[in-house]
């Protein structure tokens, strides 16, 4: 769903107006060729390093040619971070999809709860071998991570809009953005360093209690749309 569907019904404190519209055949070939791309870019970074694979090594492990795989993928940081591509708006669409009544700020600290719950990899408390290794390879590659500052500003201006696109909307985006990604952060170091997500949860769901308490707290008086606390 695009940032602009994602607004619609969502600044005056609306929920949104049903389900998105089903993806076409042609759609959904596309987003197949997508993942399985991003899929044998990440394997080969994996065995070899991010540094050491090439995009040509890459175009012919997905059996494509090298204007092809440009044309779906524009830089070869792309293909490391089209798990994060997928969760670009996903903010914006949570606040879209929000339940009459419930607040902007509520609907995701527990649309982030709810992933803790479910060990969702953006959360960080997930300690499956796969996820383990991909977050490895992401947090230990520079550009890699320069690359992901892009997408969490793109997340940023899509819940910016689906608050009102005040500038008050964009300071509270800004603040809710951050605190989610210190939460995912510290939930990925713990994980790293040994922990077992089942055993870290309790404690992971108490600094994310804490931290939209703080959001909460912060935001409070902001104005309607940005005080994202506002039930419309």
């Amino acid at each position: 769903m695009s940032a602009e569907k994602a607004r619609s019904g969502v600044a005056d404190g609306g929920a949104a107006d049903g389900p998105p519209a089903p993806m076409s055949l042609r759609e959904r070939k596309k987003q197949l060729t997508y993942q399985a791309v991003s899929d044998a870019a990440i394997t080969l970074f994996l065995e070899r390093g991010f540094d050491k694979v090439s995009v040509a090594e890459i175009a012919a492990a997905a059996d494509i040619s090298k204007p092809t795989l440009f044309r779906y993928f524009p830089a070869k940081e792309d293909l490391a971070l089209l798990r994060f591509a997928d969760h670009e708006d996903e903010a914006a669409r949570v606040v879209a999809a929000r339940a009459e009544g419930e607040s902007p700020l509520d609907a995701l600290r527990r649309h982030f709860q709810d992933g803790l719950e479910r060990r969702d990899p953006i959360t960080g408390l997930c300690d499956a071998p796969e996820v383990l290794a991909y977050h490895a390879l992401l947090y230990g590659t520079p550009a890699l991570v320069a690359r992901l500052f892009a997408y969490l500003s793109r997340s940023e201006d899509a819940l910016a809009r689906a608050l009102g696109g005040r500038a008050t909307d964009r300071l509270a985006a800004g603040q809710i953005v951050a605190v989610q990604r210190v939460l995912a952060s510290e939930n990925w170091r713990r994980v790293s360093e040994g922990g077992r997500a089942d055993e870290l949860y309790a404690e992971a769901v108490e600094a994310a209690e804490r931290g939209f308490a703080q959001l909460r707290s912060g935001l409070e008086g902001s104005g309607p749309a940005g005080g994202v606390d506002a039930e419309g």
